[in-house]
């Protein structure tokens, strides 16, 4: 019963999706390059910071 549920409710998704615009697209793509753009640097900020404070 839990499958066919879920089936229905995938179902219930895929005929509400529509596919993005280029525009929402490339926008997307903007804010996860953002986004792991400052992980990286905050990671080497913080790696250069340790590598400070270990050394004597």
């Amino acid at each position: 019963m839990k499958i066919k549920s879920f089936l229905l409710q995938c179902k219930r998704v895929w005929h509400v999706l529509k596919k993005p615009s280029q525009e929402e697209l490339k926008l997307v793509a903007r804010i996860s390059a953002i986004g792991i753009g400052v992980v990286g640097f905050i990671g080497f900020i913080i790696s250069a910071f340790m590598n400070l404070v270990r050394k004597p």
